[in-house]
């Protein structure tokens, strides 16, 4: 955690900005998997480790937006749970951890929303369990439970800017995540599995008392964006992408980092192709992150890079303008650039994605592909984006648009038809906005092609 300072400095912001009112934030709930007590790794929610910074289920905070008095709602624990859970600071010590002296019973929360008389603040639910909640607490039916826009929009102002100790914090999350991508650059041998490579990727977080930030993708199926590791034995020549990131130790703040590794050790011409033209790509858009940029603009020219590429390698033709305005260079790049980074590895999409990525200054296309741009705003100093284009050969999209006859004037599916098995190439790095331009947060992760082939071939000895 930060000094109890910090909590209650974006406490005190908060409560200016919402001027007037009960405010309340709820702390995630520990979920059930299959049965009570059995129970999904307890991950706590982005808004209120940001203003309040504690871990444990079962939270609520209450904050008078006219006084800025908060309290903080929890249930003191019981010998039964230090028995089988371990003893547990009372709830009033760790209140204080975040510069809250008030605490009280949970079901104090419910006299506390009465006697706010209906002028209540709350963030839109994204879980069941706090939609219940929520609906029980302000008196509605659970569907009916909206956030309030103006807290809503205060929230996204606050985090959406990255102080200098929150980007320390992704730095040593990044840290671990250089660690993790080292070692399936090293386990990138033929002869191991996916499931293999994907288990020691964990274990390089967990070894720092970290954990994945979102489920670890490591899979020879690159050309499918979410493909996670199966038992697949690595064969010499495979592409193997990662996109693996970690949480920093203590306040959580997230890493988010892809790389690509030639199993063996050696790209060969054609992936070489594809990925010095990712790399390309992504390094202009890195330098192309200065305040003010529209962040859809830098978007935009990913795109016209990577279709250049694509005509000059025989897989599109025409006009790079006409393939990019038409929408023709997704058959190969289907998603956005990037997303905003923090304490959520998609920074507060919980409050809604179009809210935060696009707002008054943007509008979200309805062309495939740059539909799925999460972010479109421009630029500023202290927002923290990941960086990520990539090239795809995926046969189910190819063999559809083919068969439609989409696009037929700009893209060559015969020539595409040649590159079904590929695989994919995505290469991605988390930056920091800054006043003089982009920097590219945490230590250098290879990625030069040469350096990730010396990388996977260091490899086959170390382990």
């Amino acid at each position: 955690m930060f000094a109890p300072s910090v909590y209650a400095a974006r406490r005190a912001a908060l409560a200016e900005a919402a001027g007037s009112g009960l405010v309340i934030l709820l702390g995630n709930e520990a979920e059930p998997m299959n049965y009570a007590a059995n129970r999904y790794p307890f991950r706590q929610d982005g808004s209120f480790l940001y203003y309040v910074g504690l871990e444990a289920p079962g939270l609520a905070l209450a904050l008078d937006a006219a006084s800025g008095q908060a309290t903080l709602y929890g249930r003191e624990a019981t010998m039964e749970d230090k028995v089988w859970e371990g003893d547990v600071p009372p709830l009033a010590e760790r209140a204080a951890r975040a510069g809250i002296d008030r605490t009280a019973d949970p079901a104090a929360l419910d006299r506390a929303v009465v006697d706010a008389r209906g002028a209540v603040h709350v963030l839109p639910p994204y879980r069941a369990s706090q939609r219940l909640r929520l609906g029980a607490l302000l008196g509605v039916a659970p569907n009916a439970v909206e956030g309030s826009e103006a807290l809503t929009e205060a929230v996204i102002a606050q985090r959406i800017f990255k102080t200098d100790a929150e980007v320390a914090e992704i730095e040593a999350a990044i840290a671990i995540a250089a660690e993790m991508h080292m070692t399936a650059m090293w386990m990138a041998q033929p002869g191991r599995t996916e499931h293999e490579v994907a288990a020691a990727v964990e274990a390089a977080a967990l070894a720092h008392g970290s954990f994945l930030s979102f489920p670890a993708i490591v899979t020879t199926r690159g050309e499918v964006p979410h493909h996670h590791a199966s038992g697949h034995v690595l064969a010499d020549g495979d592409l193997l992408l990662h996109d693996a990131g970690c949480v920093a130790p203590g306040t959580r703040y997230c890493s988010d980092v892809t790389r690509v590794s030639p199993v063996g050790g050696a790209f060969s011409e054609r992936q070489r192709a594809i990925y010095d033209l990712v790399l390309e790509a992504q390094e202009a858009c890195i330098e192309a992150c200065t305040p003010g940029a529209r962040f859809r603009d830098v978007h935009d020219l990913a795109s016209r890079i990577l279709a250049s590429g694509l005509v000059d390698l025989g897989l599109l033709r025409g006009n790079v303008e006409e393939i990019v305005a038409v929408g023709a260079h997704a058959a190969f790049f289907h998603h956005g650039l990037g997303h905003p980074m923090g304490l959520d590895v998609h920074d507060l999409e919980a409050l809604g994605e179009d809210r935060v990525g696009y707002g008054d200054e943007a509008t979200r296309s309805d062309q495939f592909g740059t539909a799925y741009l999460r972010f479109a705003r421009a630029l500023r100093p202290g927002h923290v984006m990941t960086v990520e284009p990539g090239l795809y050969f995926n046969q189910i999209l190819l063999d559809q648009w083919a068969a439609e006859g989409r696009h037929a004037d700009f893209v060559d599916y015969a020539e595409a038809a040649n590159w079904v098995g590929f695989g994919g190439v995505r290469i991605e790095d988390d930056v920091l906005v800054t006043e003089a331009g982009p920097r590219v947060l945490g230590p250098p992760i290879p990625k030069v092609p040469e350096d990730v082939e010396a990388a996977v071939q260091e490899g086959a000895a170390v382990v």
